[in-house]
């Protein structure tokens, strides 16, 4: 994809933002939990300013859409919709947990991804993902689960184990993300994932890389990622 997209992330601890022109990303991030709403549209205008491009150069929004926290998604969402419904963009709506793993591919090729956010109170945002020529493709699709539950899960065997083909050849599966550094002993109790402990939150620049192989949707259709019942969403006032 040639086109210049502009990603963005707020889900997580995690503020994150990449700009993609031609074969050059720029990016920003940072940890700050408590102040996503102050820091995106900041490094918007930084990557922006370091490309040397306006927002009417841009020709699509990457918006990481969930799971994670519900202010962080909401925060996200809402930035993105803004930003598509004001030059009337399409958006390209990508999974936290598949930007953590695309993440896992690009720092260490791997080849099958267990993802595991911490969701708090012991609970965990889980996907399981292979790898075709260099792009995450879903296994398992998000969903949350109690740490008491998750290795309970039907499809937890075939995943941790890999499959026939994976045994095979001897392809490792490994651990993505912030609930293996806090869940360790409940997730893993007997090592067989290999924990990766510089992929724990999700970048930006991985959601560039999937807008190649997601659906666009009008600002209007965005919607949150939410994996929680009782969660809704209320989209931006004045739309439908």
């Amino acid at each position: 994809m040639s086109a210049v997209l502009l990603a963005i992330d707020t889900a997580t601890e995690q503020c994150s933002v990449a700009l993609k022109v031609d074969d050059q990303v720029y990016q920003r991030a940072a940890i700050t939990p408590r102040e996503h709403s102050q820091r995106v549209l900041g490094f918007v205008e930084e990557v922006m300013a370091e490309a040397g491009i306006t927002l009417a150069e841009v020709d699509g929004i990457v918006c990481g859409y969930g799971p994670g926290s519900f202010t962080g998604v909401r925060i996200g969402v809402a930035i993105c919709q803004g930003l598509a419904f004001s030059h009337t963009l399409p958006v390209y709506p990508v999974s936290t947990l598949a930007a953590l793993a695309q993440q896992a591919v690009r720092k260490h090729n791997a080849e099958r991804v267990l993802c595991a956010i911490d969701a708090r109170m012991n609970e965990v945002y889980l996907a399981a993902y292979s790898v075709t020529a260099g792009l995450v493709q879903e296994q398992v699709p998000p969903q949350m689960a109690a740490l008491s539950a998750v290795t309970e899960q039907a499809w937890w065997p075939t995943v941790v184990a890999g499959s026939e083909l994976s045994a095979q050849h001897s392809i490792q599966v490994v651990g993505a993300g912030t609930g293996w550094q806090a869940y360790g002993d409940a997730l893993n109790p007997t090592n067989e994932i290999h924990v990766l402990d510089d992929v724990t939150l999700p970048l930006a620049e991985d959601m560039l890389v999937l807008a190649e192989q997601t659906h666009a949707v009008s600002a209007e259709q965005l919607e949150p990622l939410y994996v929680r019942n009782e969660v809704t969403w209320q989209k931006l006032q004045g739309r439908s």
